[in-house]
C-alpha cells in the first residue's frame, strides 16, 4: 500500500542502482516502491523478469567496458 504522503505529492523516486549508463533502477524514499527504465526509457515497476533483465544488461556492458579498457591500455603502451 502506497504511503499516504506518496497518495498527496507522489513518488520521490531515488537512483538505487546503475545498470548502464541509459538504464537505471530507482526506489521511492519514503513507501519503497521500486521502479526501472524500460525500452523506451520510460519508468517501469521493476518486476522478477525485469530485474533478471537487469542484472543479464550489467554483466554485458561491465564485460565491454572491462574489454574496452584492456584494448586502450594496450593501445597506450
Amino acid at each position: 500500500m502506497k504511503s499516504i504522503y506518496c497518495s498527496f505529492f507522489g513518488h520521490q523516486y531515488e537512483v538505487s542502482k546503475k545498470v548502464t549508463y541509459h538504464v537505471k533502477e530507482y526506489k521511492c524514499s519514503h513507501c519503497s516502491a521500486q521502479m526501472t527504465t524500460n525500452g523506451k526509457g520510460g519508468l517501469t515497476p521493476l518486476t522478477p523478469k525485469y530485474k533478471e533483465i537487469n542484472s543479464v544488461l550489467e554483466r554485458i556492458h561491465f564485460k565491454r567496458m572491462d574489454r574496452k579498457r584492456k584494448e586502450l591500455s594496450s593501445v597506450i603502451y
